[in-house]
């Protein structure tokens, strides 16, 4: 059998009675919905179910494997919610944020995963991280909010043959989440963004950058100098995503704003219909004997046990099912409960209970590679902070008092969005013309790795944005294979990217400031395969298709295919990856679900 897969039920986000640590304390074991898992998705989920009029007398159960080492929980009963702490914009207490931009995995924050040997990386496995515990990978991801272009949504409406999920009738969903707020310095943003194009009265906080960095000027003047592929572009989250923009991030008050701080932030946690028990892991979904009238098996059943016990514990919602455990979480659920390939299942020891091929198949994610620049500049980051101590402190304790200054906001200003030229690429792998082919991130220092004790650089990150889809599967316990620079184009785009970098980095404005490249492209296509890693954007492992495809998991209105009682919820059901970093499409997902949800009652 496959192995456990340590997650637990969420509630609906937005709406929480109460936070439990043991399941003989919950007050009820009958509740509407049952949400398993601890993505961004479910707590949006969560909190629209509960607040729209159709189920507002409806009551969740939310289950997740929050660990006390994450949150300083009290040892009550009922977990006293404003004992959890806020995080810097910059990363968690310990500021690793700058010099490692992902800082969770091996640590008590992460589910610890890691891929398979990947051939595209030389054989490397790369750590995998996701999040552990309340608000998912959005309580450790990055904070870059970018929607993707406009084609991506257009292409999901196509594929699944439902309009709603192209870009017209989904950006209500997508400003329904978002709350534009000022930046952490409040300095004046005319000319950063397009006002017309944002919410600002929504749940989840978004802001431009919050401290100045000291290329942030260059930046812009390249963009004056260089125009055409380099043009500047008042706001990438117009639909049209094609140039160089101000990053903008999910950060409110110099602080992370996630899933949890937003959908079960102080105005929401007195729902008296939401319950959320924690440290529960949960091993399958299950169905009774009996079949509904069309003979589709009916999932009415959560297995789970609690901090990795022996004790097998279950549920029943009244209504459904909502699995919102993210691309890993999700699929590995389904399979543990015989929903996948019959045959491969079999192979491992599972019993079949619904022949859905396509679960666990398709995982799409973006990898990138940075490329490191000597600049003539003592104001980089390794120089302002990483080798100064007394910095660091004081840069702590302005954000412990203010939330403000330094580390009140993330490490980056600027990136953009780009294609290569014509006829390079056999075969498009973007959803449309006005799509990027991949993303320059631009650091005023070193973005990852050690730190080198003297230098000052510049890095221009590079992710490759159009990927094609795999075969790759995710099984027990379970294997992760991203299949990572498996297709020829992936390297013809990345070797673009670092030409696009060099393109750029030629404006005038860099003449005095560049002095020359450090990351060795001798063996460019070596180098790349050694260095490259995953930008942590899964998706496909439980993808969307039309109602009658013969391929997918789940239907365009997000229940699963051949089945009764479960939906999923997650970046899972995307059937390609947004060009772009995939938070804002899967908050949009978990708006429209409710709706979805709601109008099927």
């Amino acid at each position: 059998m496959l192995s456990p897969r340590t997650l637990g039920f969420l509630l609906p986000v937005a709406c929480s009675a109460a936070i439990y640590e043991n399941f003989a304390d919950l007050p009820k074991l009958d509740f509407d919905y049952i949400i398993v898992g601890g993505m961004c998705s479910a707590h949006a989920d969560a909190h629209l179910l509960i607040c729209g009029k159709a189920v507002r007398r409806g009551t969740f159960l939310r289950i997740d494997r929050l660990s006390r080492r994450i949150h300083p929980c009290s040892s009550s009963k009922q977990v006293n919610r404003a004992s959890l702490f806020a995080l810097p914009a910059r990363g968690p207490e310990v500021i690793l944020y700058l010099k490692d931009r992902r800082p969770t995995p091996n640590t008590p924050l992460d589910w610890n995963f890691t891929t398979t040997p990947q051939p595209g990386f030389n054989g490397r496995a790369v750590s995998y991280p996701r999040g552990f515990g309340l608000g998912g990978s959005s309580a450790v991801n990055n904070m870059v909010y970018t929607r993707g272009s406009s084609e991506d949504y257009d292409r999901y409406a196509r594929i699944t043959g439902d309009e709603g999920w192209g870009w017209d009738e989904l950006l209500p969903y997508i400003l329904k989440n978002e709350r534009f707020v000022a930046p952490a310095d409040h300095h004046n943003t005319t000319g950063e963004f397009n006002p017309a194009v944002h919410n600002f009265h929504g749940v989840n906080s978004v802001s431009l950058p919050g401290y100045p960095k000291a290329i942030d000027g260059r930046v812009i003047q390249a963009t004056q100098e260089l125009q055409g592929e380099f043009s500047f572009n008042l706001d990438y989250n117009s639909g049209y995503h094609l140039g160089i923009g101000w990053e903008q991030t999910t950060v409110g008050n110099g602080t992370r704003s996630s899933s949890e701080t937003s959908y079960l932030a102080p105005g929401y946690i007195d729902r008296k219909n939401l319950h959320v028990l924690i440290h529960s892991y949960v091993t399958r979904i299950l169905t009774p004997n009996e079949t509904t009238s069309r003979h589709k098996p009916n999932f009415n059943i959560v297995e789970f046990t609690q901090d990795a016990g022996s004790t097998i514990h279950t549920l029943s919602p009244l209504k459904e099912i909502i699995l919102s455990a993210g691309s890993v979480g999700t699929p590995h659920i389904l399979l543990n409960s015989g929903i996948g390939d019959a045959a491969e299942l079999s192979a491992v020891g599972v019993t079949s209970t619904v022949h859905l091929p396509d679960v666990g198949k398709n995982l799409t994610d973006h990898p990138g590679w940075g490329t490191v620049w000597f600049v003539n500049d003592t104001n980089t980051m390794e120089n302002v902070y990483w080798r100064n101590a007394t910095f660091q402190a004081e840069a702590l304790a302005e954000w412990q008092a203010n939330r403000t200054r330094f580390i009140a906001t993330t490490s980056v200003s600027h990136l953009g969005f780009f294609r290569v030229e014509e006829g390079v690429l056999e075969e498009e792998p973007c959803s449309g013309k006005n799509t990027g082919h991949y993303e320059m991130i631009f650091s005023g220092g070193i973005g990852s790795g050690t730190i080198p004790a003297t230098g000052s650089y510049l890095t221009i990150g590079i992710i490759l944005e159009g990927i094609l889809p795999s075969t790759a599967l995710i099984l027990s316990p379970p294997l992760i294979n991203p299949n990572f620079l498996s297709h020829p184009q992936d390297m013809t785009v990345m070797q673009h990217g670092l030409a696009g970098a060099q393109r750029f980095l030629s404006a005038p404005v860099w003449e005095d400031y560049v002095l020359g490249i450090s990351t060795n492209i001798t063996d460019l296509e070596g180098s790349i395969r050694n260095a490259a890693r995953s930008i942590y954007h899964p998706v496909s492992t439980a993808s969307m298709s039309a109602r009658d495809a013969d391929w997918g998991v789940v239907d365009p209105d997000l229940k699963l295919k051949k089945a009764v009682g479960v939906r999923v919820v997650d970046a899972s059901v995307l059937p390609y990856v947004p060009a772009g970093h995939t938070q804002a499409a899967v908050y949009a997902i978990a708006e429209r679900a409710a709706d979805l949800i709601r109008k099927s009652r």
